[in-house]
């Protein structure tokens, strides 16, 4: 059912009622790294009942078409918006990813896998040149001793980022709902 449907009453009050959710989501997506806009658009997209053209995003929220690609593509990137197809249509169609455990799943294993990569990379680097300094035979053991802490500090480091690393495998194979389910939704 649209919403133009209704009543202006009920429009009116299911309106309040979207914008409230809409602006908790917005002020929320901060944790995304998103804008509060793009926050907006995802709102406005989630409660959307077809889908929409950046045109049709523009004219609800009242902002550029540049503004609106902007958001949309941040959106895209983090698998929280799909492009989808419609017959008939010559322009791109957007509507949100309504499956929130995957959107999280794919927004944080995004951004966990990278900085897992780079930080596994720069740690095993740095104790290559930590196990070079001390195979140098120093004769200084107050500085192997320092050498060996970092090194220690550095193991410890590299074993945290593997763990993620499986947590991050644990997402994306959907294993980790065996140990904490999705919440069933029922009427």
């Amino acid at each position: 059912m649209s919403l133009y449907q209704l009543g202006d009453e009920q429009q009116a009050s299911l309106q309040k009622i979207r914008k409230r959710v809409i602006e908790a989501i917005g002020k929320n997506m901060d944790l995304y790294g998103i804008t509060l806009s793009a926050g907006h658009l995802y709102g406005l997209l989630f409660f959307a009942d077809k889908p929409m053209t950046l045109d049709e995003m523009g004219r609800e929220m009242e902002m550029s078409k540049t503004s609106m690609s902007t958001g949309v593509r941040t959106l895209l990137d983090l698998k929280m918006v799909n492009k989808v197809w419609s017959k008939g249509s010559r322009k791109d169609l957007y509507e949100v990813e309504y499956d929130w455990y995957q959107t999280f799943t794919d927004f944080f294993a995004i951004k966990w896998r990278k900085a897992v990569e780079t930080n596994l990379l720069v740690l095993r680097k740095a104790m290559d040149e930590l196990d070079k300094l001390m195979a140098q035979g120093e004769e200084y053991e107050e500085f192997k001793a320092i050498l060996q802490q970092d090194r220690m500090k550095m193991k410890q480091a590299v074993a945290y980022y593997k763990w993620l690393d499986r947590l991050i495998d644990s997402m994306e194979s959907e294993e980790i709902y065996k140990l904490i389910p999705k919440e069933e939704v029922r009427d």
